[in-house]
């Protein structure tokens, strides 16, 4: 994997005339028509000849065979429906990222392998349903949120110094349980609120993955868990350079996906200091990530060839 931006394509990059791709960009039917940030892509397909199409994961009428790539996009209504979501894709021929991918990064839990290869993750305890949950005597801020959602939905802030705050999060992590779904206690880390986040984006190219821009996200969280009026908690972005350490982390948590990243399309890996101001990973998001692509020259190009590489890959 490469560390610098992979090079624009001079000039659009043709099929063959007589191999007219179709190629569809998977939505939910709350952006039927595709979020904005993902329809930069569009024209510089058109220019490659490679007209695209939105389509919705759970719509009955599409007939995903029909398609010579299936891209994974903002189908973000999945959480709540995730075996129904993982049935659908495993469906899917030509799907990316892959299904087997799209399995084992819906849910969380994957922090734990990432952290046995090596990967400095945020630390984080796990309560499963069935078990009780009740915050210990210390102090500090927490974020509770369960292993399967998208959005930042059914995530909260918690000061435990706080006595309200103490029985509010007993009560998140209940009612997730209660729902059968596994919660997630983690440290709040303090540098959102000043550094913020970075996430950085890697899109296929020649060989695999390569490094192609950073943005910053500013910090979501505010307090206790009180719901979302939409799909996802609005986001305040803005670019950012990517360090040397933090690309060290975000390769050593890439080399650690099952099966390969090589055969990834794109994966956006997201980033905190930890107490010691060393990066630590807090998502590596590789089913439907925003990436950002207004964020960055030449970023939209980017992701079209790396649509067009997948297009002539085998299998």
């Amino acid at each position: 994997m490469s560390a610098q931006p992979p090079a624009t394509s001079a000039a659009p990059q043709h099929l063959p005339a007589r191999e007219t791709p179709r190629v569809a960009l998977v939505t939910c039917a709350d952006f039927a028509d595709l979020e904005a940030d993902d329809r930069l892509v569009c024209a510089p397909l058109a220019a490659r000849g490679i007209p695209v199409t939105p389509a919705v994961w759970d719509d009955p009428t599409v007939d995903w065979a029909g398609y010579d790539l299936v891209v994974l996009r903002s189908a973000w209504d999945y959480a709540p429906r995730r075996d129904e979501f993982l049935a659908w894709a495993e469906r899917v021929p030509r799907l990316v990222n892959p299904a087997d991918v799209v399995r084992w990064n819906t849910d969380k839990r994957y922090l734990d392998e990432l952290s046995a290869a090596g990967v400095p993750t945020v630390p984080t305890e796990w309560v499963t349903p069935g078990r009780s949950w009740r915050p210990g005597g210390g102090h500090g801020e927490y974020v509770i949120k369960p292993t399967v959602s998208a959005g930042a939905a059914d995530t909260g802030r918690y000061d435990l110094a706080d006595p309200e705050h103490r029985t509010l999060a007993e009560a998140h992590v209940r009612r997730l349980t209660e729902a059968g779904r596994t919660a997630m206690i983690q440290p709040y880390l303090r540098a959102v609120d000043t550094v913020g986040e970075t996430a950085l984006l890697f899109l296929a190219g020649p060989g695999g993955l390569r490094f192609s821009h950073a943005i910053r996200k500013d910090a979501l969280l505010t307090g206790p868990d009180l719901g979302l009026g939409g799909l996802y908690r609005p986001e305040t972005i803005s670019s950012r350079t990517a360090t040397e350490e933090q690309l060290a982390v975000a390769e050593k948590a890439l080399a650690a996906v099952p099966g390969a990243a090589e055969r990834l399309l794109y994966a956006r890996v997201d980033l905190l200091p930890g107490d010691n101001g060393a990066p630590v990973l807090v998502e590596l998001e590789l089913t439907e990530p925003s990436l950002f692509l207004g964020h960055a020259d030449g970023a939209p190009d980017r992701l079209a060839d790396a649509i067009a590489t997948h297009l002539h890959r085998p299998g």
